[in-house]
C-alpha cells in the first residue's frame, strides 16, 4: 500500500471527528442559549396584571348609565370598558384594522407584521408601520419600557405569549382598551370618549374612531386640549391608510377629514354627588357600584332645583327626593341646588338634615284616626279657639273656619282639628306609628312626645318624611328606601303604617287640596308644611307610581320672611311630576270595607267628632261607659311579674242600649254578650284602640297599652 492510499483512508474519519465535535459544540451553544433564555424568561416572573387591572371607581344608575366617575389615587382616570358591548363596533374595525389585523388568529406575535415592518424600515430607511400586535402593545403598557431596544422588544413577545396563554382574546382586547393612552391622565377609550367627545364610546362617528386609533400613538403629542393640528393630522393619515386598505370609502373618509378637532377636554359626569359619596364611603373593595337612580330623572331634578333655587335668593337650597312606590327604591336624590355652592353650603346633603316638619305629619294624625274609627272624612269638626292646657294652637292665617268637615279641615290644613284629634289618637302612637314605620322624629332634650309636634314641634329628615309618605299610595305599607344596589339581593320586609282603608282615605282626600297657581286640580296627592320662623317649606306628593318630597330653605336654618311651603316648595313638587316626562298614575281603588257616604248617611257616632270624654247622649237611657279597661291603662301579656298572661282580654261595658258592637283599632270583631262583656284576643304589643257603639248611636273609646 502506497503512502497516498494511507492517507485517503485516514481523511474520513479524521474529518467525521470535526463534524462531531462541531455538532456537540453547536449542540452545547444551543444548551447554553436555550439554558440561557429559559433562565431569563423565568427571571421575568409572573404577568404583573393585578396592578394592570386596577380602575377608577365608577357609580352607575339603576339602567348601567355612569352617573360619576372618581380618578384613581395617582389623580389618572381610567374606566372598566367590555368591547362587545360597550364600545362602537366601526371603531373596533378601524383599530384592528389598522394597528393588529391578525388579531383573532395569531398567538401574540404576529411575523408577517414584524417581516413587513423590517422590510419598511430597510426600504425606506424610517418606520412606516409597527409590527407590534395588540397583544404586544398591552405587554408594553403593563410594563412601561424607558427606551427602544432588542432586548425590550424580546421581553414584550415573551410577555406577549404569556398574555395569550393565560387570558382570551376578549380579555386581551377590553384590557387593552382600559389601559392605552390617550393624553395627560386620560387611559382607556372610555376615558377618552368622555373627556373629549362627552359621550360613551358606544356610538362614535367615523371621525371620532379615527381619532382615537391615532391617539394612543403619541398620546402627549396629540393631545386633544394642547396640540389639536397634530391630532388632526395624525385622524387623516389613519383615514388615508384605512381607503388604501379598501376598509372605508374614499368618500366617507372625505367627509371625516372635515370634521373639525377643537382644543377641549369636557368634565367627567358628576350626577348625584351627595349619593355618590355616600356610596363610595359605604360601599367597600368594589370598583363598580350600582344604585337605584334613574340619571335622567336625578338631571332633570337637579337643574330644577338649581333654577329655582336661584329666584329664591342667593342663600336657598333646595332638596328632593323621587321615589318608586312599588319597590321603595330611591329614582333621584339632590342633596342641595349646587354641590359646589358654598354660600348656599352644596356639600350638605339637606335630605338627610333633621329639620322642623310643619305641617307635613298632620296627614298620618288623620291616618290613626280613621284607622281608630271615630271619624271620617265627610265627619264635621270645629275649627275654634281651644287651649290643652297652656297650650292654644292658631291656624297660619290666625282665624278659624267654624264647623268644617274633616277632609276639608286636612285639605286647608288647620291646625285646631288636628291638634283636637292629635289629642284624641295620642302624641306617644304617632310617634311610636311613625318609627314603625322607618321615620324617626328627633325630639328635644329630655322631651317627651307632646301636642306641638303636630304642627312641627319635632325634627325629621326628607328622607324619612318621604319614606312614611310612600306608605300612602302603597296602602299603609312602607318600604324601607333603598338607594345602594346590593349583591345580596336581600328581600326587605314592609313595615306598617296605618291600615288599608285608612290610607287609602288619607290619599283621597290629599288629591283633592287645592294646588298651587297654574296648576291642575285632583292629579297629584300632596301635603304642604312651613316650620315656625319660616325657617323651613316642606311639600310632598304622590301618584299611583312615585313620592316626591321637596325641601326649601337656608342650610344654616336662618328664617326667610315669607318662605311659605305652598308657594316655595308646592310648585317645585308639581313641575318635578311634569318634568318626569311620564303620565301620573291614578292611586289605588278604593279597599274593600271602605266606607264611602255623605254626612248625613254616616252611622250617628262618625257624623261629628267630639274630644276625648264627650260622650253622645241618648235621652233617658244610661250613658255607655267601658268598665274595663280603664283608658290609658297598661296590660301585660306575657305573663311578666305578677301579671297574668293573656290569650284574651275581657272587656266589659255599663249603660247603653243592645244590640252593641265591639271594634278593636277600628275594625268590628263581634257583638257584646248579653252580660255585657266580650273577650278580645290581643292584636299584639303596642298601643291598642276600643270601642264600644250601641243600637242608639252612643259610642265610648278607651286607648291601652299591650306590652
Amino acid at each position: 500500500m502506497t503512502a497516498s492510499d494511507t492517507a485517503a483512508t485516514t481523511t474520513p474519519p479524521r474529518r467525521w471527528q470535526r463534524v462531531k465535535l462541531a455538532a456537540v459544540v453547536m449542540a452545547v451553544i444551543v444548551a447554553v442559549t436555550a439554558a440561557a433564555a429559559a433562565g431569563w424568561i423565568v427571571s421575568l416572573g409572573p404577568l404583573p396584571l393585578a396592578e394592570a387591572r386596577e380602575v377608577s371607581t365608577t357609580v352607575l344608575d339603576r339602567n348601567g348609565k355612569l352617573l360619576r366617575a372618581f380618578a384613581m389615587a395617582d389623580g389618572r382616570w381610567r374606566l372598566p370598558v367590555d368591547a362587545r358591548t360597550e364600545v362602537d363596533p366601526g371603531y373596533l374595525k378601524l383599530l384592528l384594522g389598522y394597528e393588529d389585523q391578525r388579531f383573532y388568529s395569531h398567538a401574540g406575535v404576529d411575523p408577517l407584521a414584524l417581516g413587513r415592518a423590517a422590510l419598511q424600515l430597510l426600504t425606506r430607511g424610517h418606520i412606516v408601520s409597527g409590527g407590534s400586535t395588540i397583544t404586544m402593545q398591552l405587554a408594553r403598557l403593563i410594563e412601561p419600557r424607558r427606551r427602544r431596544s432588542i432586548h425590550a422588544k424580546l421581553r414584550q413577545i415573551v410577555r406577549a405569549f404569556q398574555l395569550e396563554h393565560e387570558l382570551s382574546k376578549d380579555e386581551i382586547l377590553n384590557l387593552y382598551l382600559t389601559l392605552a393612552p390617550f393624553g395627560g391622565n386620560l387611559e382607556g377609550i372610555r376615558a377618552a370618549s368622555i373627556a373629549y367627545f362627552g359621550k360613551e364610546p358606544k356610538r362614535l362617528s367615523l371621525a371620532e374612531s379615527a381619532l382615537l386609533v391615532a391617539l394612543p400613538q403619541s398620546p402627549e403629542r396629540r393631545r386633544l386640549d394642547r396640540h389639536p393640528a397634530a391630532a388632526r393630522a395624525a385622524r387623516d393619515r389613519v383615514l388615508e391608510r384605512m381607503v388604501e386598505e379598501s376598509r372605508i370609502s374614499a368618500e366617507d373618509a372625505a367627509q371625516a377629514k372635515t370634521v373639525p378637532v377643537r382644543r377641549m377636554r369636557n368634565p367627567f359626569p358628576m350626577l348625584a354627588p351627595h349619593s355618590t359619596d355616600r356610596a363610595l364611603a359605604t360601599v367597600r373593595n368594589s370598583t363598580i357600584i350600582r344604585l337605584t337612580l334613574e340619571s335622567g330623572l336625578q338631571r332633570t331634578l337637579e337643574a330644577l332645583a338649581r333654577d329655582r333655587a336661584a329666584a329664591l335668593g342667593s342663600d336657598i337650597s333646595i332638596g328632593i327626593i323621587a321615589v318608586d312606590n312599588a319597590t321603595g327604591d330611591v329614582l333621584a336624590h339632590v342633596g342641595s341646588a349646587d354641590y359646589f355652592d358654598e354660600r348656599r353650603a352644596g356639600q350638605v346633603d339637606m335630605t338627610q338634615a333633621v329639620r322642623s316638619p310643619g305641617s307635613t305629619l298632620k296627614p298620618f294624625i288623620y291616618g290613626l284616626a280613621f284607622e281608630d274609627g271615630f271619624v271620617h272624612p265627610d265627619s264635621l269638626i270645629d275649627d275654634r279657639p281651644v287651649r290643652f292646657g297652656s297650650y292654644a294652637p292658631e291656624n297660619f292665617d290666625m282665624t278659624f273656619q267654624g264647623t268644617v268637615a274633616v277632609r276639608r279641615a286636612l285639605q286647608l290644613s288647620l291646625n285646631v282639628p288636628a291638634i283636637e284629634l292629635l289629642d284624641r289618637v295620642g302624641a306617644s302612637r304617632l310617634s311610636s306609628r311613625l318609627k314603625q314605620a322607618g321615620a324617626d322624629l328627633v325630639l328635644p332634650k329630655d322631651e317627651v312626645p307632646g301636642l306641638a309636634m303636630g304642627l312641627g314641634g319635632v325634627g325629621v329628615t326628607l328622607h324619612d318624611l318621604v319614606q312614611a309618605y310612600s306608605g300612602i299610595p302603597r296602602l299603609g305599607s312602607v318600604l324601607p328606601l333603598r338607594e345602594i344596589v346590593r349583591d345580596s339581593g336581600a328581600d326587605r320586609e314592609p313595615l306598617r303604617l296605618m291600615d288599608a282603608v285608612a290610607a287609602w282615605q288619607v290619599g283621597n282626600v290629599l288629591l283633592g287640596t287645592p294646588p298651587p297657581e297654574n296648576a291642575v286640580r285632583n292629579r297629584i296627592a300632596f301635603k304642604t308644611g312651613t316650620s315656625y320662623g319660616y325657617r323651613d317649606a316642606w311639600s310632598v306628593g304622590f301618584d299611583g307610581r312615585m313620592t316626591v318630597g321637596v325641601w326649601v330653605g337656608r342650610p344654616d336654618g336662618a328664617p326667610v320672611p315669607g318662605l311659605i311651603g305652598r308657594v316655595a316648595a308646592a310648585p317645585v313638587l308639581f313641575d318635578a311630576f311634569a318634568r318626569t316626562g311620564k303620565l301620573l298614575v291614578a292611586l289605588p281603588k278604593a279597599p274593600r270595607g271602605t266606607l264611602i257616604a255623605s254626612n248625613a248617611k254616616l252611622p250617628l257616632p262618625l257624623r261629628r267628632f267630639r274630644p276625648a270624654g264627650e260622650l253622645i247622649r241618648t235621652g233617658n237611657e244610661h250613658t255607655l261607659r267601658i268598665q274595663f279597661p280603664l283608658n290609658g291603662s297598661r296590660i301585660d301579656a306575657g305573663g311578666g311579674g305578677n301579671g297574668i298572661k293573656l290569650s284574651a282580654l275581657p272587656v266589659k261595658v255599663a249603660g247603653g242600649v243592645f244590640p252593641m258592637t265591639m271594634l278593636v283599632n277600628g275594625k268590628v270583631v263581634g257583638e257584646i254578650e248579653s252580660r255585657r262583656q266580650r273577650m278580645v284576643e290581643p292584636p299584639g304589643p303596642g298601643f291598642v284602640r276600643l270601642t264600644v257603639m250601641d243600637a242608639a248611636g252612643a259610642a265610648d273609646t278607651v286607648t291601652i297599652r299591650i306590652q
